[in-house]
């Protein structure tokens, strides 16, 4: 069993209620922690946690760090408990999401490290092969808007739709300019993807949460975004603020450590690759 504590969002649901105020009536970070102070650090339960729980048993103590990881079983309230100062750091989100979430909410998240990319992947039960989606199938897709777009792309590359032009980098189910098989798309929460794929022909799955659903990315999916050029890198985030917070700086060290980088590539076996 982890050592971690797990949060859902249920429990943390009044953060996000209280994110605004949090935003407009504090500063944007504080910088006096103490280099023994805890670090509380926001994570999703596969590879993140995992990877933090590495740390804290094998590579914390010795740095001075102490660290505790909470997991959360979504995507935003990782970024308002930073934002309102419930947790001290999270590590669960790829760089663009955090830039699009600091747009939308208000919220002051900076990036401290780059760690890892986990590969956007099409899984299905019901065929073996890509060419093999049934035509009028439907598609699962994670329905926010940097991941479904970020989701599209993967499709189009795969040649299972074309965008329209001009249109990649915010695309909907509405910029498909060609849709050769007549899929449905349907849009649900990322982390209940893998819970769809029952009920649709595939599903278009985050990496993290197809590791938390026993499946392997390297060998379960139809199609496995490629990692050449890729911008979606998994990174380190804290409060605007709090850079420099010697724990903070001591974490990131350890997260891209040649420790974590052997045990990101012996444990997932290139589901998840290091990006250091």
């Amino acid at each position: 069993m982890r050592n971690t504590t797990k949060i859902t969002a249920a429990v943390l649901a009044t953060g996000a209620l209280t994110l605004g105020l949090a935003a407009c009536g504090s500063d944007k970070g504080d910088t006096k922690a103490k280099a023994s102070d805890k670090l509380v650090v926001a994570a999703t339960a596969v590879p993140h946690a995992e990877i933090l729980d590495y740390i804290k048993k094998n590579l914390a103590k010795k740095e001075g760090l102490n660290l505790e990881v909470k997991e959360f079983t979504d995507y935003v309230t990782p970024n308002t408990a930073t934002e309102d100062g419930s947790v001290d750091a999270n590590y669960f989100q790829t760089q663009p999401y955090l830039e699009d979430f600091n747009k939308k909410n208000g919220t002051h998240l900076k990036s401290v490290a780059v760690v890892h990319l986990e590969p956007l992947g099409l899984y299905s039960k019901k065929v073996k092969k890509l060419a093999d989606l049934k035509k009028g199938g439907t598609i699962a897709l994670p329905n926010d808007a940097d991941n479904e777009s970020r989701a599209l792309r993967f499709l189009a590359a795969n040649k299972v739709i074309t965008l329209k032009s001009g249109k990649e980098s915010t695309a909907t189910p509405q910029d498909i300019a060609k849709n050769p098989k007549d899929l449905t798309f349907k849009e649900v929460e990322a982390a209940q993807t893998p819970r769809s794929l029952p009920d649709v022909e595939a599903a278009v799955i985050n990496g993290n949460y197809a590791l938390g659903a026993d499946l392997k990315p390297a060998k379960d999916a139809l199609a496995l975004e490629s990692t050449k050029n890729n911008a979606y890198n998994n990174v380190l985030a804290v409060k605007e603020g709090n850079e420099s917070d010697p724990r903070v700086k001591k974490l990131a060290k350890l997260l891209t450590s040649p420790q974590v980088k052997k045990f990101i590539e012996d444990k997932y076996a290139g589901s998840v690759l290091p990006s250091f």
